[in-house]
């Protein structure tokens, strides 16, 4: 080999520089991610103060030119000499990797900011940050550049007020994508933070507007009032109990706090968090309620002999069973935390899975004993969920002994592609035989499957699993996939990497885009995630002069501006207005609308589930409109070679 490898070869990384090298590592992303990221580290230090006790108004605010100001009336980062480092706290802070007060737990019992690396990490990734600091009457700043500071921490002036205002602006060298911010992004999270924080209030500012928007995020009922919120979108006919369950305890340092409320609908949503940090994929927390949860309800109904007939010799209550329809936050405080990575997204303690346990069964024990009606009704929502659990089963059973006898089990009406490569091959389900019978005739065998549909499916938002496994409009495309659905889903097994809906451009199309859009997202939110599902944009108009080739038009500007055009002869020229894709030849949909070379689509996104969530839930009504505002706002043009 002729590169040397010496010690004169490895490099060390001093300061800052780690972070700056390797942003990733410390931020989860350089992305929209990321970016957001930030704002949260600063803010998470504000919030550490109001956990103490020493602080209760927070305020956010974005500046113009991608600036954020986050303040706080706390005590104040000191700014006094460190007597080991030499320099000041506040520089300590702001500049070395796990220097922070979290540590030391006479300081802060509780912390988010666990490792130390939060504010250090958005000075090295900002083009400049300001600090100011206002404590014992006097005010105290200091700034830097890409996390160097451009002079000591000085005294600037008097203050008769307490608190810390950090004020920076992201480097686009390191946030290449955008280091524009999202405001809904970051009120989902500060009002997550306002409802897990009860005593607080947080401000949250746009100040990038001619007018300033103002939004006060402040819930004197905290978790009971986030349960009964998220709730409230669910549109249910019941709510069990009719107040959200509230237990609370504290043991070894180690406070739970739990609300949970049952809706007449079949879905789970769970959110846990430590120390205001959203767990997302959950943890020993987790693990400890469910297990309780799943115990108690067991405990009562073998003690209730009227309802335990309703269930076969053998069964018991799963933890699915009895967590249908509930909605729940679990908001844990813990001394010492132990996360999976920077991100935090899963608790590792083993003992707060015992904590959490012992607790749920001890005071949902008492609850029930105090309130036989609500653990009767409970008992019958979960008995319910079991029959239909077992129902499934046995139609599963029944639909893989027929997909045995029937050979791959592909429904008739698919014309698939030969390729068996998902990477390089789609399928398109379109609306109806006419339409479906021109894609076939247009489309490319090789990568191009055609799944036609008929008449209206089912809005999967309001039935069970089972109803949806046998229901002979979704059937056929739970085949095609060929990736199962549901709990069984399985995203390996996929047929195609493109899932393409091409339906009308009118209020039936529409329809059947948003149905077919619930369907996925419930039972097969994985294709959403991975960026798998497609819609077609089949033109809306056709615009010819004599024997010119045509100009195809995707909207009524697009048409104006081919008309346009033509000068003096616009009128002379044929517009033709497509009511439906069965009004195009095989030749012209592909032209238009399936030729990877020129046509556009949209490619559908989640930018956030849970908000995802609430809105189908709401629009799965019987208006239309809000369906296909949904389905505007939630996905993004792509003119792609795909």
């Amino acid at each position: 080999m002729s590169a040397s490898y010496s010690a004169g070869n490895i490099q060390v990384l001093k300061g800052l520089e780690a972070v700056r090298k390797r942003p990733g590592m410390y931020i989860g992303s350089t992305g929209p991610r990321g970016l957001h990221h930030l704002v949260y580290e600063v803010v998470d230090n504000s919030i550490d103060e109001a956990m103490a006790g020493f602080c209760d108004t927070i305020t956010v605010a974005l500046e113009k030119d991608d600036i954020v100001r986050v303040e706080d009336n706390g005590r104040g980062i000191p700014v006094d000499m460190h007597p080991t480092e030499h320099v000041s706290a506040l520089e300590l802070v702001l500049t070395r990797l796990h220097a922070g007060g979290k540590f030391d737990k006479g300081s802060y019992k509780v912390s988010g900011g666990l490792h130390g690396v939060g504010v250090s990490c958005v000075n090295a990734l900002s083009v400049w940050l300001e600090a100011t600091v206002d404590r014992d009457g006097k005010r105290y700043a200091q700034k830097y550049a890409i996390g160097v500071p451009k002079s000591k921490v000085e005294e600037i002036g008097t203050s008769d007020r307490h608190g810390t205002t950090i004020r920076w602006k992201a480097d686009s060298s390191i946030f290449t994508e955008t280091t524009t911010y999202d405001f809904d992004v970051l009120k989902t999270r500060l009002r997550e933070l306002a409802f897990l924080n009860s005593g607080i209030t947080i401000i949250f500012r746009d100040e990038r507007l001619e007018t300033p928007k103002e939004e006060i995020l402040k819930f004197e009922g905290g978790i009971v009032q986030y349960v009964k919120e998220m709730n409230s979108h669910k549109q249910s006919k019941f709510y069990l109990p009719a107040e959200p369950i509230y237990i609370t305890g504290e043991k070894d340092d180690v406070i739970t706090e739990l609300a949970f409320q049952y809706n007449s609908g079949f879905d789970e949503s769970i959110n846990t968090y430590v120390n205001d940090i959203n767990t997302r994929d959950g943890g020993t927390h987790l693990e400890g309620f469910k297990s309780a949860l799943t115990f108690v309800l067991n405990k009562a109904l073998d003690a209730n002999e009227k309802l335990k007939k309703r269930l076969d010799k053998d069964e018991k209550l799963t933890g699915d069973d009895v967590r249908a329809g509930i909605v729940t936050v679990l908001s844990m405080k813990v001394p010492e935390p132990e996360f999976e990575g920077q991100t935090k997204e899963k608790l590792g303690n083993t003992e707060v899975r015992t904590i959490v346990d012992a607790l749920v069964k001890d005071k949902l024990t008492i609850f029930f004993e105090q309130n036989p009606a609500v653990l009767e009704k409970v008992l019958e929502k979960a008995i319910a969920e079991a029959s239909a659990r077992i129902a499934a089963r046995k139609a599963k059973d029944a639909s893989r002994k027929k997909t045995l006898s029937d050979g791959f089990g592909l429904p008739e009406k698919l014309a698939d592609c030969s390729l068996k490569d998902p990477e390089q091959c789609e399928v398109y389900i379109v609306e109806g035989d006419s339409a479906g019978g021109s894609a076939k005739k247009g489309r490319d065998p090789k990568t191009q499957a055609i799944l036609p549909l008929w008449g209206k499916m089912l809005n999967v938002e309001k039935v069970r699993p089972e109803k949806v496994m046998n229901n002979d409009k979704l059937e056929p495309v739970i085949a095609s996939l060929g990736a199962g659905f549901g709990k069984d889903f399985n995203i390996d097994k996929l047929r195609y990497h493109k899932i393409i809906i091409m339906a009308d451009a009118d209020v039936d199309g529409s329809h059947i885009r948003t149905l077919l859009l619930t369907f996925f997202f419930r039972y097969m939110p994985q294709l959403i995630e991975n960026g798998y599902v497609y819609l077609a944009m089949p033109p809306l108009f056709r615009v010819q002069l004599g024997k010119k080739e045509p100009v195809y038009c995707y909207s009524d500007a697009e048409r104006d501006s081919a008309l346009e055009a033509l000068g003096e002869q616009r009128d002379k020229a044929d517009v033709q207005r497509y009511k439906g894709l069965g009004e195009m030849d095989g030749k012209q949909l592909w032209e238009t609308t399936m030729d990877p070379a020129h046509r556009k689509m949209r490619v559908v996104t989640i930018p956030d589930a849970m908000a995802a969530d609430k809105i189908f839930t709401v629009c799965m009504g019987e208006e239309v409109e809000p369906r296909r505002q949904f389905i505007e706002e939630n996905s993004s043009y792509a003119n792609l070679d795909i």
